[in-house]
């Protein structure tokens, strides 16, 4: 997809009145069945930025997406969260119609002023997932899903009352929660392909950790190994925590003692020569990390082996 200048849609009522959908019920809250989308307003590809959150329950979409950097086909059930002010892209074939059919969620920020939610909702990091890393649902996790939010659809379209936001709120929650359960599960069904990530984290580590690049660049940073990766930052750290109980920076710290072990134990230079060839431009920010990592100083440590 090439790169285009991103639309901005601010508000979902603004949304709406692109997509050719009735005005919503709800003006920072709406759920909109992709049935109701006949067609989308722009031929071949667009990119697009939101003001709100966006929660999406695809299937059987002929159209390819772009976001994270990533493109991405959908032939089976998905999920996925997009966040405000973050640009995902969308591409359909010449001379094809859209097919697609599934949920969206829409919330505005401003749903959640002043509600616990409002800051919680930063925790949950599949807001920061590449389209690529998108939920694959089971069919009961679909139904729970869908129920969620036909809850949500449901109540705001009632008479809206003092206790309405309150328990869409609650429904919020839970959905973000099932959600986090769901992606549990697919870090660890999903063995094969994660643990060929783990080997390719080790073999990434140990060649940056092999060669001069750490006196020239210092540690590597999460960032640098997601993107090795072809991977977001949060998705990783999400599967590392799973699959081994450690986020990313820990993984680079662990490499990075067994690098000093190794330095300290068969070489005789200095503790300040050993730093600053593992990338620190101040030894005591190293002896500091590696006692934390080790309960011992480095000259302990090196103590240990006369």
């Amino acid at each position: 997809m090439a790169n285009i200048q991103p639309y901005r849609i601010k508000t979902i009522s603004e949304y709406h009145r692109i997509m050719g959908l009735p005005k919503p019920e709800h003006p920072l809250i709406s759920v909109i069945n992709f049935d109701s989308i006949k067609q989308l307003p722009y031929n071949e590809s667009i990119s697009l930025v939101f003001n709100f959150y966006s929660i999406s329950l695809k299937r059987d979409f002929n159209a390819r997406m772009k976001y994270g950097q990533q493109e991405y086909d959908f032939d089976e059930g998905i999920m996925f969260f997009i966040s405000p002010g973050q640009v995902f892209g969308i591409e359909i074939g010449k001379d094809e119609a859209l097919r697609h059919s599934g949920w969206l969620l829409l919330i505005h920020p401003d749903f959640l002023w002043n509600t616990p939610l409002a800051k919680t909702i930063k925790q949950y990091e599949f807001f920061g997932y590449s389209v690529h890393e998108a939920l694959y649902l089971s069919e009961k996790e679909e139904a729970t899903t869908i129920g969620l939010m036909q809850n949500i659809e449901q109540e705001y379209h009632a008479n809206i009352d003092k206790f309405s936001q309150d328990i869409i709120i609650a429904q919020l929650e839970l959905l973000f929660n099932y959600a986090d359960r769901f992606y549990h599960r697919q870090f660890i069904t999903r063995k094969i392909t994660n643990h060929h990530i783990l080997n390719r984290l080790e073999d990434i580590l140990t060649e940056y950790f092999s060669n001069d690049t750490l006196a020239k660049k210092g540690l590597p940073t999460v960032q640098y190994i997601a993107e090795a990766l072809n991977m977001s930052p949060n998705y990783l750290s999400g599967l590392l925590k799973v699959l081994t109980g450690q986020s990313t920076q820990q993984h680079i710290h662990d490499k990075l003692m067994e690098k000093a072990k190794e330095k300290l134990s068969t070489t005789g230079l200095s503790v300040s020569e050993i730093a600053y060839e593992l990338g620190f431009e101040h030894p005591q920010s190293f002896s500091k990390l590696f006692k934390t990592k080790t309960n011992l100083s480095p000259l302990e440590f090196r103590q240990s082996f006369n």
